[in-house]
């Protein structure tokens, strides 16, 4: 496994054997435990839906500073919007 730090957070890529990337966040499994929608953080955060569904499925990641405002308008560490190193 490789992780990497870059400008747009992919710090837990995963770089598998077939050259496929993992990317992954939290930001899904933590809107459905606070049960709020992607509509609902799109509002808070003043972007576009699509942008929190690329985000949920990793497809692309938030800039540090958009994770920390998530993780303030989530009321959570910024940590747990992030998988865990440890498996």
């Amino acid at each position: 496994m490789i992780i990497f730090v870059s400008r747009y957070i992919n710090i837990n890529t995963t770089i598998m054997s077939n050259n496929q990337q993992i990317v992954m966040n939290r930001i899904k499994v933590i809107l459905v435990e606070r049960q709020k929608t992607n509509r609902w953080l799109a509002e808070r955060m003043g972007k576009s839906e699509n942008t929190i569904s690329r985000w949920c499925s990793n497809k692309t990641q938030p800039s540090i500073v958009q994770l920390q405002e998530i993780a303030n308008i989530l009321d959570v560490d910024v940590r747990e919007l992030l998988k865990s190193q440890k498996e």
